[in-house]
C-alpha cells in the first residue's frame, strides 16, 4: 500500500499560500509533501515562483510531514556545492525528514544566467557528477573536486544532518531511468508506467522507493474545472522535448495554444467524481509505486482538501 502525499505547486502559489496548503494537507491525512523548484512558472497564468529553499524553511516549522523537492536541477542555475548546502540545512531543519529530488532540468529555469543549454546526454552527465559532489559534501568533510563539468575547492559543510540527505532522481525515459537505477536513492516519474518502475528495480534500484505524481482539478462544476486545468496547465500536454528546451513562459504560451480542452479532458481528472480521483491514484499503486503525490490545480484548495479528507483518502487506506 503506497503512501499518499500532496504536491505543492510553487508555479501557482506564493509562500504564504503554500504554507497554508501544507497545513491543510497534513490535517486532511496526506502523509508527505512534494514541492516544485522553479525560477519561472510555465506560463504567466500560473503567476508565481518563490525561492523554494526559503519556503522549505517555513514548512519545517509549519508541519511535521516529510518534504522533498520535485525536482531540483543542481547543475546550471545553482552549483551543486550550493545545492548541497541548501539540502543539508533543510534536512537539519526537518530532523531528517527531507529528501532531495533532482533532475536534469529545463531551459525555462536554467538558462537565465546566459549559460549554454546542453543536450540531454550532457545534462545527465552533469547530473551524475553533481550528485557525486553533493554526496561527498554531505559527509561534512572538506571536498576538492576537479571534474569534467565542475570545480570545487576546499568546500566543507559544517551544518549537516546525522545521515546523508537521500537523493532521488527524476526520469521520464530509459536513459534517465538507467542513471537513477545506478546511482540514486530513489526514483521519481510522473506517469504510472509499470515498465519504468521495472527498469529501475531491475537495473539496480531494487527495493529503493519509487514516487510518482499527478495533477487533478477538483470542482463541483466539471466543465469549469476543465477550463481551469486547461488555462493553467495545458503545458503538461506538450509533446517530446519541448518542456526541456523552450526558454520562457511566453514560448510555452505559444506552444500550448495547440492544446485543446478536449485533450485536457482525456488526460486530466476534473470535477468531483470520487471514483475518477481514486482511479487516478490507484493507477500508480498498481504500477508498483511506493508514494503517490497529487496536486490540486487552481484556487479551490480548501474544497479539494475537504473532498480528499472525506471522500478520496478513506478509499485509499
Amino acid at each position: 500500500m503506497p503512501e499518499y502525499g500532496y504536491f505543492l505547486s510553487t508555479e501557482e502559489h506564493g509562500p504564504a499560500d503554500l504554507i497554508e496548503q501544507a497545513r491543510m494537507a497534513e490535517q486532511a491525512g496526506f502523509q508527505a509533501l512534494w514541492i516544485s523548484d522553479h525560477y519561472h512558472p510555465w506560463n504567466d497564468a500560473q503567476g508565481q515562483s518563490p525561492f523554494v529553499w526559503s519556503v522549505i524553511g517555513a514548512l519545517s516549522e509549519a508541519v511535521s510531514l516529510p518534504i522533498e523537492t520535485a525536482v531540483t536541477c543542481p547543475t546550471v542555475r545553482m552549483h551543486p556545492a550550493v545545492v548541497a548546502q541548501a539540502a543539508a540545512t533543510a534536512a537539519v531543519m526537518t530532523d531528517g525528514r527531507f529528501r532531495l529530488g533532482v533532475g536534469s532540468g529545463e531551459a525555462l529555469n536554467e538558462h537565465i544566467l546566459g549559460d549554454a543549454w546542453p543536450p540531454a546526454q550532457v545534462r545527465l552527465e552533469m547530473l551524475e557528477e553533481a550528485i557525486q559532489i553533493m554526496r561527498r559534501l554531505f559527509t561534512g568533510e572538506e571536498v576538492s573536486h576537479h571534474g569534467t563539468h565542475y570545480t570545487v575547492e576546499n568546500a566543507r559543510l559544517y551544518t549537516v544532518p546525522d545521515q546523508p540527505v537521500p537523493i532521488d532522481i527524476s526520469g521520464f525515459g530509459p536513459k534517465a531511468t538507467a542513471l537513477a537505477s545506478r546511482v540514486a536513492d530513489g526514483y521519481i516519474t510522473m506517469m504510472p508506467e509499470e515498465s519504468m518502475v521495472e527498469q529501475f528495480r531491475k537495473g539496480g534500484g531494487g527495493g529503493k522507493p519509487v514516487s510518482g505524481g499527478t495533477k487533478v482539478c477538483y470542482g463541483t462544476d466539471r466543465e469549469e474545472a476543465l477550463r481551469t486545468a486547461h488555462r493553467l496547465w495545458a503545458n503538461e500536454l506538450l509533446p517530446g522535448e519541448l518542456g526541456q528546451v523552450l526558454p520562457t513562459p511566453r514560448h510555452f504560451e505559444q506552444a500550448q495554444s495547440l492544446v485543446t480542452e478536449d485533450m485536457v479532458r482525456e488526460n486530466r481528472v476534473c470535477g468531483d467524481d470520487v471514483d475518477e480521483h481514486v482511479s487516478a491514484l490507484t493507477a500508480f499503486a498498481d504500477a508498483g509505486f511506493d508514494r503517490v503525490y497529487v496536486n490540486q490545480i487552481g484556487p479551490d484548495q480548501r474544497g479539494f482538501f475537504d473532498f480528499y479528507r472525506t471522500k478520496v483518502l478513506p478509499q485509499l487506506s
